[in-house]
């Protein structure tokens, strides 16, 4: 199978660590399945869209929900169509072929050309799912049983799988995969991601949203933390809705941008009057 050359670098709209680029080439040179955990936000689902940009290939998803079995990415026979077509319709429905649809890794496997897989939150589906995908992606092939068919990989897609460590994975297929884990980022690794998608940012505003975003993220038991898209969305309503830098120190406009929990809502709310932040009182921040 061909393995794909390419060195993975990052795009101008996703700015990847060294860490990461080193995880991820080596994913592809190795041919395993790179699996990214971090908080929700941290960017693990653009990444795998980043690489395919990059590198110019087709991009595939395959988003998993607690009830996605692992045949579902290989293939699907649409029985109840067939049984449809077979009372009510003209269709010849002796050649089962044709209620047989690939899913997204069968999609992958028959491509002409390499592509990039993202498979989506894996923790979402049943602690078995991780397992019944294993052998397809070593062996990169599959037997479809109602047509006597095999399916075999034309080229070997770079897999990336996401998790948001909602539950453990099994230890077997970790060991089939490369592992990296996308801490959240620091302020200065944050303004370079900000400058990537919003280059002409002024720069006070840009000190202002970031003073008030980590000192929101720094509030013990919040339900969710704000993340980097969050902050990314409240930087472009500040930019938006024309908000001052002052108004932005004394006021926190926009806040339900950041906070998406009623309680984390109302936690951010007591901290500021905890700290004589209210409304009436100018300064609201400076204590940040």
């Amino acid at each position: 199978m061909q393995q794909a050359q390419a060195v993975f670098s990052g795009t101008k709209d996703y700015i990847a660590s060294e860490d990461l680029q080193n995880s991820v080439n080596i994913a592809i040179a190795l041919g395993r399945p790179l699996l990214i955990k971090g908080e929700p936000g941290t960017g693990k689902t653009m990444l795998a869209r980043s690489i395919a940009e990059q590198m110019e290939k087709r991009f595939l998803i395959w988003n998993i929900k607690s009830t996605t079995k692992a045949r579902d990415g290989l293939y699907i026979y649409d029985t109840v169509q067939r049984l449809y077509d077979s009372q009510f319709g003209d269709h010849d429905v002796s050649d089962i072929s044709h209620y047989i649809k690939l899913g997204k890794l069968g999609e992958s496997f028959v491509s002409e050309e390499q592509v990039v897989l993202l498979i989506d939150e894996v923790d979402k589906a049943d602690i078995e799912f991780p397992n019944d995908l294993l052998w397809e992606l070593d062996i990169m092939s599959f037997d479809i049983p109602e047509t006597n068919e095999t399916v075999e990989a034309t080229h070997r897609p770079i897999v990336i799988i996401t998790s948001n460590a909602e539950k453990e994975l099994p230890d077997a297929f970790l060991r089939r995969c490369v592992f990296h884990y996308i801490p959240f980022p620091d302020e200065e690794m944050m303004e370079r991601i900000i400058y990537a998608h919003y280059p002409d940012l002024h720069k006070k505003l840009l000190e202002e949203a970031m003073k008030a975003f980590y000192w929101v993220r720094s509030i013990n038991g919040l339900q969710k933390k704000p993340s980097t898209s969050e902050l990314l969305d409240w930087v472009q309503a500040l930019t938006v809705g024309g908000i001052s830098t002052d108004a932005i120190v004394q006021e926190l406009p926009f806040l339900g941008v950041l906070i998406k929990k009623d309680r984390d809502f109302n936690a951010v709310l007591q901290r500021l009057h905890n700290q004589g932040a209210q409304r009436k009182n100018p300064g609201i921040l400076r204590s940040w």
